[in-house]
């Protein structure tokens, strides 16, 4: 279906085109500034370190829905190989086969397209076969370290895990920072915790990716309004999955990365740092981010690690 009257208004609201000039390539990060990191690192207490990435697999969290986006194959090249000749040290080298998007990611804002368009207005034609994306692909976000929010909603909700059916909106969101005792400010990078990668924890691949909560439509204007500078959450379909508006697919994917120009991550493990949070009774930590720089990419694995 086109893309609907309600969706066109959002998009103008959110809309963040030409706000670090018309040759930007990173969007919300530029709000990810030298005080921004200075005050994330003096936050850190403890020093407890809490990976955020799912293990890199075969039996990964792609099922085959998403077309390419294959669980990663790995293959040893060599193995215990004398280089220099007999006698010599000798070596073991590996080759991974995967979609860059296949685990724990980062979405770049040439991820998705709508209307022909890219962010900052730059036609989608841009993305070819060969060169992938000529501007705004993932190794312009050359370095994501900031501080990182944990909005906990189904744990202030009181469950484990939402509903299948449970978009995220806005009023959970900020029931999350009221549970947390923080809130959200400009160039935190958030993480929603919905509870639903227990399913893929649990060994069910399939219930994983659907059905699944996620995130509303209603949601890019709260971010926008506190200048977030990327979100990730713990599914694989970011946004709730059927989605709300019957035929209406990815408007949450169109809007964050094309319109307002924020990086969203996916298939994030937030069970621990849920755990962490609550022993430690705070919900903001330094999150270090950092994307691989495959040149053009729309998309990176990441393995990312909140410090508390």
């Amino acid at each position: 279906m086109a893309l609907p009257k309600e969706f066109h208004e959002i998009a103008e609201r959110v809309n963040n085109w030409g706000r670090w000039g018309a040759d930007d390539e990173i969007g919300t990060l530029n709000l990810i500034t030298d005080e921004v990191v200075r005050r994330a690192a003096a936050g850190v207490r403890t020093g407890r370190r809490v990976p955020l990435a799912l293990p890199l697999r075969p039996d990964g969290v792609q099922t085959g829905v998403i077309p390419g986006r294959v669980n990663p194959l790995h293959a040893m090249v060599q193995i215990n190989q004398e280089l220099f000749g007999p006698g010599t040290v000798a070596c073991s080298d590996d080759a991974v086969t995967m979609g860059l998007q296949a685990g724990t990611h980062w979405d770049a804002l040439t991820h998705v397209s709508h209307s022909g368009k890219l962010y900052n207005g730059r036609p989608a034609h841009t993305v070819t076969a060969h060169g992938g994306a000529e501007f705004g692909g993932i190794d312009k976000a050359r370095h994501i370290v900031s501080r990182g929010v944990l909005l906990d909603v189904a744990r202030a909700r009181g469950v484990d895990r939402l509903a299948g059916a449970h978009a995220v909106t806005p009023e959970d969101l900020e029931a999350a920072e009221e549970f947390g005792g923080v809130r959200v400010r400009a160039g935190d990078v958030v993480l929603v915790r919905t509870g639903q990668v227990r399913v893929y924890l649990a060994g069910d691949r399939h219930g994983y990716g659907y059905p699944s909560p996620g995130l509303s439509i209603r949601t890019p204007e709260w971010f926008h309004a506190r200048d977030v500078a990327a979100v990730a959450n713990d599914t694989l379909t970011f946004e709730i999955f059927p989605p709300e508006t019957e035929n209406l697919w990815l408007p949450v994917h169109a809007l964050d990365l094309v319109e307002m120009g924020m990086l969203q991550g996916q298939n994030w493990n937030l069970e621990e740092l849920s755990t962490a949070c609550g022993e430690e009774g705070r919900y903001a930590f330094l999150l270090s981010a950092m994307p691989e720089p495959f040149v053009g990419a729309t998309g990176t694995p990441v393995a990312p690690v909140a410090v508390l």
